[in-house]
């Protein structure tokens, strides 16, 4: 969960490693660091904290036609400017990694007994003595004779004094592209960190390899063989992830759900249902088979899966099982005849949810399908079936848009199954897709409630601890709004479906304990009403989103936020919204680091 950076060029590199440290910063900001050669001689500058520490450190002009940058997330080793990368070794090896090295432990004894000395706790050190215990003259060769012993998920970019035209790069799990420019070549983590030098990548793939120099490239496989790669050209803009008028990253991007989810529509439905081929041309066949679904993915991403496990069951009458990718694939699971398995990432290189993928034996699997927001992701090569979710770059580490696109895009999964299996009729289809088209407008509406919202934020400043209610499928997005809340004020926070109170959390409800009450006007109402009685009569406060015809007794001690919708479908895409406003602004006014929480990375891409 780091953010890794390379650049060869006939100008100075440090500008351009810098700015794409500041773009990879949402993936890991507890250290970051910059090498540079220069004459032979290898350059670096580290420091504790985030990219903005590192900079103050630089010298007016650090010399450099060849570098590599690093911003850290900690796996091995606390925090600190001896564990921050680059790593060297005798001066002359430079490396930064993104990843794992499991059996370092190993490999760092024999090379102590070698004569090599350590000075940082971290498991990438190791590699930068090994690749330096291997190296002669072929910089490259002596890259993959290391590699080859490394057991674990990584990204490197490596750099050597002795020979300061080549950069050699390489991915095994975790993710890492290649950013071709005019007599200028770089490598990065994401084509975020590049694009305002290049708009022309390649993806490596699974154990490929990358040569660069300023005139040139090469790729190479996992056994050393040179490879041709397609180039893909991005359409992104490099100011897409400006924050603009914004005070944060997330605000812009809570606002910015309306349009996310206007693009994840556009070309794919019509009044009726959804257009053919939205999820691939093997959709079809695929689809026709699929007899149970299997949901896998990770924080945000899984609460968005159990919406719509509600869904899948309630509209089509299919076996949907939801299941948190780290424990999945670690167990021995009984995979039912004709199951689609369903992976749902923002990245696309979610570690667990990738692995996951990757350990498919059943025969029993009809195919594979990724929802997923980066294309050339490693989720969407490696899935028979994808559907992008077009919400477009989202840098605040706790996901807004791109939760809202999943639920949307997992709902064009519904309706598509439904109309090619004929498990729902027409008139469901066109209701369903008169709500998608409207959907947008009704977002934007329920964004003007933000100043009661932030009115109303500041009676959680000083509480530790909160409680969110929510039935059916919006049980699911309670458990979104508290993780929204815990993730970004630090406030504790937990959710619970309402009709579990009296099994234990009625215990905690207290006058410093707000309760927040997911209310949509539906046939589970008048449970919910009950469940808020049980509440007010332990002397909690309720803070109730309500959405519009939702009949409620509320008295003066309640906080009641009626929502402008009434909606059957999208319902809990347009609940999570106020949700996520509340939060964000719970955050501002406890004076956090809402776009960068502490110990969190945007990017999961170790276990």
């Amino acid at each position: 969960m780091c953010g890794i950076v390379g650049a060869l060029a006939h100008r100075d590199v440090s500008s351009i490693l810098l700015e794409g440290l500041y773009r990879l910063e949402y993936r890991g900001y507890d250290s970051a660091g910059i090498a540079l050669i220069e004459d032979h001689n290898l350059a670096r500058f580290r420091a504790l904290g985030k990219v903005k520490e590192l900079e103050a450190k630089l010298p007016a002009e650090p010399p450099g036609h060849i570098g590599i940058a690093h911003t850290r997330w900690a796996t091995h080793g606390e925090p600190s400017e001896s564990n921050a990368h680059p790593h060297f070794s005798n001066d002359r090896i430079a490396i930064v990694h993104n990843g794992i090295i499991e059996n370092y432990r190993g490999i760092r004894e024999r090379l102590q007994q070698a004569g090599y000395e350590f000075s940082s706790e971290t498991d990438t050190e190791v590699v930068a003595h090994l690749i330096d215990s291997y190296y002669k003259d072929d910089l490259f060769a002596a890259v993959k004779q290391a590699v080859d012993e490394l057991e674990g998920a990584f990204a490197l970019g490596i750099i050597a004094t002795a020979d300061p035209r080549t950069l050699v790069a390489c991915r095994r799990g975790n993710p890492l592209v290649v950013g071709l420019g005019i007599k200028e070549n770089f490598v990065a983590s994401d084509v975020s960190a590049l694009l305002p030098v290049t708009n022309r990548f390649v993806y490596l793939e699974e154990g490929d390899y990358v040569v660069l120099n300023n005139n040139e490239y090469q790729i190479y496989n996992a056994k050393g063989e040179a490879k041709e790669p397609d180039i893909f050209v991005s359409e992104v803009n490099s100011d897409a992830a400006n924050k603009g008028e914004y005070r944060h990253y997330m605000q812009k991007e809570i606002h910015e759900q309306g349009q996310a989810v206007a693009e994840c529509l556009e070309g794919r439905i019509s009044d009726q249902s959804v257009l053919d081929n939205v999820f691939g041309f093997d959709a079809g066949e695929i689809f026709a088979r699929v007899e149970n679904i299997q949901i896998i993915a990770c924080g945000t991403s899984y609460f968005a899966g159990m919406v719509a496990k509600y869904w899948i069951e309630a509209l089509l009458d299919l076996p949907c099982q939801v299941e948190v990718a780290s424990e999945f694939r670690y167990r021995k699971s009984v995979v039912p005849a004709n199951t689609l398995f369903v992976t749902l990432s923002q990245s696309g290189e979610t570690a667990d949810t990738l692995s996951a993928l990757r350990s498919l034996t059943s025969d029993n699997y009809c195919g594979s399908l990724s929802i997923c927001n980066a294309p050339e992701s490693s989720l969407v090569r490696e899935s028979d079936l994808v559907l992008m979710t077009r919400a477009g770059p989202e840098i605040g580490v706790a996901s807004t848009k791109a939760f809202s696109t999943q639920l949307v895009s997992l709902l064009l999964l519904v309706v598509t199954l439904g109309r090619q299996q004929q498990r729902l009729d027409q008139k469901t289809q066109s209701a369903i897709m008169a709500e998608l088209i409207s959907l947008p407008v009704q977002i934007d509406t329920l964004l003007k409630l933000e100043s009661q919202i932030e009115s109303i934020a500041e009676d959680f400043v000083d509480k530790q601890h909160a409680l969110f209610l929510g039935r059916g499928e919006h049980f699911p997005i309670a458990m979104e709004g508290a993780l929204k809340l815990k993730e970004i004020s630090y406030i504790h926070a937990e959710a619970y479906p309402a009709g579990e109170l009296k099994h234990g959390p009625l215990a905690l409800v207290d006058a410093e304990m707000p309760v927040v009450v997911v209310a949509p006007n539906d046939d589970l109402l008048s449970k919910l009403h009950s469940n808020m009685q049980e509440v007010k009569a332990r002397g909690g406060k309720l803070y109730v989103f309500a959405h519009r015809g939702a009949q409620l007794e509320t008295d003066a001690d309640d906080v009641l936020i009626e929502m402008d919708c009434d909606t059957d479908y999208v319902t809990p895409i347009l609940s999570v919204i106020p949700l996520q406003v509340l939060s964000y602004h719970v955050a501002v006014l406890r004076g956090t680091d809402v776009d960068q929480p502490r110990n969190l990375a945007k990017s999961v891409t170790v276990e």
